[in-house]
């Protein structure tokens, strides 16, 4: 089968089996899905939104956080993954809002990556949720799944994974795609046990032929 052939078969599947892919951070606008997403970093969705409520209603906006102290901010998030550095980050991100960005998150990746905490696995997530832009993030979930399913040919980097997804999924999908990706990673595909007997995609799957077919 040709790459375009199983991305498009891939895409069918997901299509019908998940016809709602969307994040699972809780947030009203780019400012706080910003700051999930950062929070995010090596933490689960779960937990981010556990510590989330408490903190927009303290810093509901970039004005806000950008007033308050590193001490304020870690006291909320300190039950999250790597607090000190993300405490850095989010005062930094929303001091660069205000002084550089008249308080609003840019609605591009160049833009994006200028602030604090801010990669471009970050600004593809906020670009494709927020903004609806056709940006592909790549984070351990979707590498390995695109991997396994055989999306992805022996890429080595996040931003090569990136490139060969995009080239193959419709622009209108991308940023669904990314969800599908995500989700499947985390309830079926997962990294140590993939749970193979509940996929849908076995029909498709290079993992599956070879480590699961006898």
């Amino acid at each position: 089968m040709k790459r375009s052939e199983l991305f498009e078969q891939v895409i069918q599947r997901f299509e019908a089996e998940m016809p709602v892919a969307e994040t699972e951070l809780d947030y009203n606008d780019p400012y706080e899905l910003l700051v999930a997403v950062i929070l995010s970093a090596q933490c689960t969705d779960k937990r981010v939104n556990m510590i989330t409520p408490l903190f927009f209603k303290k810093f509901p906006d970039a004005t806000s956080l950008a007033a308050s102290t590193p001490e304020e901010i870690f006291e909320l998030i300190k039950t999250c993954s790597y607090p000190n550095n993300k405490t850095r980050h989010l005062w930094g991100m929303a001091r660069a809002l205000v002084n550089n960005f008249n308080c609003k998150v840019p609605d591009n990746s160049d833009e994006l990556q200028k602030l604090p905490g801010v990669g471009r696995k970050t600004a593809n997530v906020v670009l494709s949720v927020a903004f609806k832009q056709p940006a592909m993030a790549v984070d351990t979930h979707v590498f390995r799944v695109a991997a396994r399913i055989g999306l992805t040919n022996n890429a080595k980097t996040p931003h090569q994974a990136e490139l060969q997804l995009i080239k193959y999924i419709p622009e209108e999908l991308i940023h669904k795609a990314h969800h599908w990706l995500i989700l499947h990673g985390r309830y079926t595909c997962k990294a140590r046990k993939p749970e193979c007997e509940s996929c849908f995609l076995t029909g498709y799957c290079k993992y599956f032929r070879k480590n699961i077919i006898k």
